[in-house]
């Protein structure tokens, strides 16, 4: 397989035991480049990746010292990448979740839409958390209001394809979306620096403890760090409405463009 010289896959990684090999092997049958970020992990998995790096050329390891946070772990990611070259990112949970089958799907995408975020709409298996699918219809409605439905149809899935330059801008301007209001936070100030967003679907998998499945979701901790998000980017928004308005009104017109 060729490597892409402007698109690269990035995974952070904490704790996602024997999953992530398996995630990262997956990957690199359908995408290459590859970079892990080993966001301070103590599981022992960072030793497999490493020999891994010994025979597959399409594959980097970066090391964070301490566990940072998805989002910390993201940025590090992002910012090798664009010193790299690279002028996007598709990011890929570690823990089997998402479909790496899906990848060359949505890198196509970005690459005939480069000024655009591609945004994963989460595919549900039956068998799937109920609290999963329904609990982040309050999170959506917020990010729509933020955005005036300007076309987030989920804020939460991490499955995405990012443009770099404008992503690594926004993340050093601001102190949040480190942890787990990583996606929705980007995704809407995205948007609202004209990044249009395009939605594909995308199936996603949830695996039980007894088959390798790990989470390290806080339901009280997770949740009230995205109300608190929330609540100051909706403050944010106020003195900016009339110009997300016109965003908003773009990303439509750019809808039925396509």
């Amino acid at each position: 397989m060729t490597p892409s010289q402007s698109h690269i896959v990035i995974i952070p990684s904490y704790n996602t035991g024997s999953k992530l090999v398996e995630t990262v092997k997956q990957a690199l049958s359908c995408w290459q480049p590859v970079c892990v970020v080993m966001d301070g992990s103590t599981d022992g998995s960072a030793k497999a990746l490493t020999e891994m790096c010994a025979h597959e050329s399409g594959l980097c390891v970066l090391f964070l010292e301490r566990n940072s946070g998805k989002g910390a772990a993201v940025l590090h990611g992002f910012l090798a990448a664009l010193k790299a070259g690279f002028t996007h990112a598709l990011v890929l949970d570690a823990d089997g979740q998402h479909s790496a089958e899906h990848i060359s799907f949505f890198m196509k995408a970005s690459q005939e839409n480069p000024d655009t975020m591609i945004l994963g709409v989460p595919q549900f298996a039956a068998d799937s958390p109920a609290s999963r699918r329904h609990g982040r219809r309050v999170g959506n409605w917020w990010a729509n209001l933020e955005t005036f439905w300007g076309g987030i149809e989920d804020s939460l899935f991490g499955f995405r394809v990012y443009p770099l330059k404008e992503s690594v801008r926004i993340l050093q301007k601001i102190r949040g979306a480190r942890r787990f209001d990583f996606d929705t936070e980007l995704a809407v100030r995205l948007f609202w620096a004209g990044v249009r967003p395009i939605n594909l679907p995308a199936p996603v998998r949830y695996f039980p403890s007894t088959n390798g499945g790990v989470s390290h979701f806080h339901y009280l901790r997770d949740n009230l760090l995205l109300i608190r998000r929330h609540t100051l980017l909706v403050l944010e928004m106020l003195p900016q409405m009339r110009r997300i308005w016109k965003l908003r009104q773009r990303a439509k017109n750019g809808r039925k463009a396509r």
